[in-house]
């Protein structure tokens, strides 16, 4: 059969031809990415540009505060895990210059509830209940929480010297709150590691989380302090000196963006501050990190991997541009990778079954064997060292935080990561399309069931 000139199995050989070069020359130039990371991780480790250093806890944390600390979380719909997170807050930062201020819903009692059973009564909670309908945005319930912490600050004459950002369902550090309150002697914002921890009934969905932050935040934001560029907000265990988030007005969380908390860590550093990533780790070897369980449910790790593309990748770039050094361009298109990335995934799992199509028909005669240039060798033979080396990388990575059944399991995590990736892109992408539109940026948050600190609890009493 001939359509134009071509057969169909030469419009087939043509077609995989192009796929295969235009997919090996934009993952050759992921690969390079990766190394380039990977050896200034290697490279400043040896020189001592990149250090985990190990803490004494006890003086760390002996020691009372320097000042007011604020710690916000936003809530709605959380009552299975706000209690839990405020009852453990409570329990392993007893300082008294500790304010937590829970941000819940009129038409969210099960929230408020579970919030106040939890504080039990301590003046040092308060639950601050939003005027409107939930769920409005997350950013939107910051600056309800915000202002409460301002009235709070003319109300009693003391002023706040940090705020920290959590969320529902985190279980902090015991170390966690001083260190912070240490580094804002010399920063304006400073962000702790995040610990996904596997999830025994999830080991590949919920799972796949702990290898993605265990390299993330064990080697590229490492990078990315050293360089100088700036450090974005990952949403919990973060601190802002109260003086530097005053600069923002009197709503400095960017109400229409899903990931406020990335772009308040890079608005932070335009307007001159210092950000910190903070990696330390107890004298026992525990890393000081914020502990959560993430989604282990396929279509709520779909939602949150939309809500972090949408507002990474697409409004990123749409609200904050292109800015700052070298470095800080270098890890914006980092950033901001992910729905081409997306694409090339796509792609690559189509090429995957046309290749096996293409097999059976240059073993059954129909074709005979394509030739391909050297270059594209060349490409694939890259393309195959990255593909090893990266498996290699994750697994190393995880291995060293959570064992090496979960640095095996890393490797087929990575492709289900990937599966993510792809139908997240999807949905990011036509909500980004609705938002050009007009619609209005909700709260598309996913649910959450359980606890780490109920599930240590539970593993030390059976």
């Amino acid at each position: 059969m001939f359509i134009g000139e071509f057969t169909v199995a030469q419009w087939f050989l043509l077609v995989h031809r192009e796929l295969l070069l235009f997919c090996a020359a934009f993952f050759a130039i992921g690969v390079i990415d990766e190394f380039s990371v990977d050896l200034s991780y290697i490279w400043m480790r040896l020189r001592g540009r990149i250090a985990v250093p190990k803490i004494d806890e006890s003086q760390l944390t002996e020691r009372p505060l320097t000042g007011r600390a604020a710690v916000l979380v936003p809530a709605w719909q959380e009552a299975a895990v706000i209690g839990p997170t405020i009852y453990h807050m409570l329990e392993v930062w007893p300082y008294r210059d500790l304010r937590i201020y829970v941000g819940c819903y009129h038409n969210d009692p099960p929230t408020m509830a579970s919030a106040m059973a939890a504080a039990r009564g301590d003046p040092r909670v308060r639950i601050v209940v939003h005027g409107e309908d939930g769920p409005t945005s997350k950013a939107d319930c910051l600056n309800r929480l915000y202002a409460a912490l301002r009235e709070d600050e003319v109300r009693s004459g003391t002023a706040t010297r940090m705020i920290v950002l959590h969320d529902a369902e985190d279980m902090v550090d015991p170390a966690a709150l001083a260190l912070l309150d240490n580094a804002m002697d010399a920063a304006d914002f400073a962000q702790l590691p995040v610990m996904a921890l596997p999830q025994r009934g999830s080991a590949l969905i919920g799972s796949h989380y702990a290898d993605e932050f265990a390299e993330s935040h064990a080697k590229a934001l490492l990078v990315r302090d050293a360089l100088g560029a700036a450090i974005p907000g990952a949403g919990v265990g973060l601190a802002i000196s109260r003086d530097m988030l005053g600069r923002f007005g009197d709503e400095p969380f960017a109400r229409q963006s899903l990931t406020e908390d990335y772009e308040l860590g890079l608005r932070i550093a335009e307007a001159g501050g210092r950000g910190r990533f903070l990696r330390c780790r107890t004298a026992d070897g525990r890393l000081i990190a914020t502990r959560a369980f993430f989604p282990s449910r396929l279509d709520h790790a779909v939602r949150q991997k939309t809500r972090w593309m949408h507002g990474i990748a697409l409004q990123g770039w749409d609200r904050l541009g292109w800015q700052g050094s070298a470095a800080d361009i270098w890890m914006q298109l980092r950033d901001r990778r992910g729905p081409l990335a997306a694409i090339l995934l796509s792609l690559a799992y189509l090429l995957i079954g046309l290749s096996g199509l293409l097999y059976l028909l240059v073993s059954s005669g129909a074709v005979a064997a394509p030739e391909y240039s050297g270059l594209l060798g060349w490409l694939l033979l890259l393309n195959l060292i990255g593909l090893g080396w990266r498996f290699a990388m994750r697994a190393l990575f995880t291995a060293r935080e959570y064992g090496w059944r979960q640095g095996l399991l890393s490797v087929p995590r990575l492709i289900v990561s990937n599966i993510i990736a792809i139908m997240a892109a999807r949905r990011a992408l036509s909500a980004y399309v609705g938002t050009l539109r007009g619609a209005t940026v909700i709260w598309d948050k996913t649910e959450h069931q359980d606890h780490p600190a109920l599930a240590a609890r539970a593993e030390a009493h059976a």
